[in-house]
């Protein structure tokens, strides 16, 4: 991308409708409650025939340091330091505020470009409010309302205009050609994997997808500022500080990885507030877009409740489950506590046995390098393909051995066995009459699959199909 915007402002004046209408989605959690954002979000953003990069932040608020609101404007000044230009959005419909003038006396403070915004217009007498924002002495303030899309050629004139036109387009070429070459290759890709008997590798190289979900004040925001090693996120004492789900790039040993920090994702019958519940919806919407989901559990107080519904939604999303037992720098008996967590997980979590569990201190950084690399293990795993030859031969072996049981005096009978798709490993097993075959049967093949081709802790699909009779329903014919 050519450049960087930050948008920035008091709260309640549409900073993340105006991020969500720019990047065209509905990322940011958006409610008529002031101050619902908290971390800054950074996304490639479009306004017309502009191509750059947004970042959405927190309400400037006048508060101490050490306090929370103190904490979210730090994160806003580094959102201003980074980017090309800001920005600054009033409200047009509420007027001018003191603390609109006082926080336009720290903007200018940073040089940067400053393109002053005011939103919500199209309200009956934001013309005073429009007016009034002359005292800011920001320049010609730009009408817009970010909820109804008006006002937004104005905008990319005077975003143009700030910035310079050489920079406003400088890589506007570069970026087409990209995204061709990338539209390409993921058509070839999405090919390439008919040929079953063709088993393909793993590609180390691709980017990996990871969701950190947990309890709330899990440690998940403070291990990945551990992981990044920079205060990216809001953290603190205070529990249910994360409220959107936030996506920030790393590089782990020469991989690319994008990392996703939810929001603590608490019992359903606690979960009261519309805020909250936007909150939840978003964590659940990055497990589905997830590869790798990571589960931090307290070490303290580990395998709650709550804990096991986390784990078992991701295995039901057929997401590659890991678990972090987190402020592992707390626990003073550790060889006894490791050996108890690992005969829970095993007893616990049987429908992924085998299950990744590994102890870290997201405060300390202890332990990160091991759990990158079961992530790793587990991603290649949850990638697995198996030749439909090896599966069949297997087959062979296990029905020889432990045959299906008969039902109502006819013995089932088991043909054959592919795999149909990968991302979890998915199986079909062509059979007679699948509706009456046991479940215990079908555990007993996942199980041995598991084993047999080592796919510990990833979920396992099984379906059941009987072969179509082409004669079937046919009338005989009268001779």
């Amino acid at each position: 991308m050519s450049f960087t915007l930050a948008i920035i402002g008091r709260p309640n004046v549409g900073k993340s409708t105006l991020f969500n209408r720019i990047v065209g989605r509905k990322l940011a959690l958006v409610d008529d409650t002031p101050g619902v954002t908290r971390d800054r979000r950074i996304h490639d953003g479009k306004l017309y025939d502009l191509h750059f990069k947004v970042i959405d932040t927190a309400g400037l608020e006048i508060a101490e340091a050490g306090t929370l609101e103190g904490r979210m404007r730090a994160q806003t000044e580094a959102a201003i330091d980074e980017a090309d230009a800001v920005l600054f959005v009033i409200d047009a419909k509420a007027g001018l505020t003191p603390t609109d003038i006082e926080f336009a006396q720290l903007v200018r403070k940073f040089s940067k470009p400053i393109i002053l915004v005011a939103n919500k217009s199209e309200a009956r007498g934001a013309d005073a409010g429009l007016y009034d924002a002359y005292r800011l002495g920001l320049g010609e303030p730009c009408p817009i309302s970010a909820e109804h899309g008006q006002g937004l050629p104005d905008l990319r004139d005077a975003i143009v205009e700030a910035i310079g036109k050489e920079k406003a387009f400088a890589e506007e070429k570069a970026e087409e050609e990209f995204t061709q070459e990338k539209i390409g290759a993921l058509v070839g890709e999405d090919v390439s994997d008919e040929d079953e008997e063709i088993i393909p590798e793993y590609d180390a190289t691709k980017p990996l997808r990871i969701a950190i979900v947990g309890r709330p004040n899990a440690g998940k925001s403070t291990m990945i500022n551990t992981m990044l090693g920079q205060d990216r996120l809001l953290t603190g004492p205070e529990a249910g500080i994360t409220r959107d789900s936030i996506s920030v790039e790393w590089e782990w040993r020469g991989r690319e990885v994008k990392l996703f920090d939810t929001a603590g994702l608490r019992r359903k019958a606690r979960v009261q507030e519309k805020l909250e519940k936007l909150s939840v919806a978003d964590g659940l919407r990055a497990i589905r877009f997830a590869e790798v989901v990571i589960i931090v559990l307290d070490a303290t107080i580990p395998f709650e409740k709550q804990d096991l519904q986390i784990i078992d939604l991701i295995i039901r999303e057929g997401r590659a489950p890991i678990i972090a037992f987190n402020k592992w720098d707390l626990i003073e008996d550790r060889q006894a506590l490791l050996a108890d967590l690992r005969e829970k997980t095993e007893r616990l979590l049987p429908q992924v046995r085998g299950i990744r569990a590994v102890p870290i201190s997201g405060e300390t950084g202890h332990g990160i390098d091991k759990l990158m690399e079961s992530v790793e293990m587990t991603h290649r795993i949850w990638n697995t393909r198996i030749s439909t030859g090896r599966l069949n031969r297997w087959l062979e072996g296990v029905i020889t051995h432990h045959p299906p049981p008969a039902v109502a005096g006819r013995r089932l009978k088991v043909k054959y066995m592919t795999q149909v798709k990968t991302r979890p490993p998915g199986f079909m097993v062509s059979c007679s009459r699948p509706d009456v075959m046991p479940q215990s049967y079908v555990r007993y093949l996942i199980n041995g699959l598991r084993d047999t081709f080592e796919m510990p802790g990833v979920p396992i699909r099984l379906s059941l199909r009987t072969s179509e009779n082409p004669f079937a329903g046919r009338a005989k014919k009268k001779r």
